[in-house]
């Protein structure tokens, strides 16, 4: 097994975030400290996700042919950029 070197980082959350972090490591039995790691392991991966759902759609919208699929395509980019 590969050791990380781990670097400490000092942060501030807002009071009602650092209520959800103490609840859901009182419930779970972890540390905050765990809690905030596997939030930020799981967000990064969800923001990889993200993006490489956002080039699968951009990939589709520029070899897309139909008119109408373009549109859709487009739309849906659109959202992705800009929010519903």
């Amino acid at each position: 097994m590969a050791i990380t070197k781990q670097v400490r980082r000092s942060v501030t959350l807002p009071k009602p975030l650092a209520k959800q972090v103490e609840s859901i490591a009182s419930r779970r039995r972890l540390s905050d400290n765990r809690v905030l790691v596997e939030l930020i392991e799981l967000g990064i991966e969800a923001s990889k996700q993200k993006e490489k759902a956002f080039f699968e759609l951009a990939e589709r919208f520029r070899a897309s042919k139909d008119p109408i699929e373009s549109k859709q395509l487009g739309d849906e980019l659109g959202r992705f950029v800009f929010g519903e």
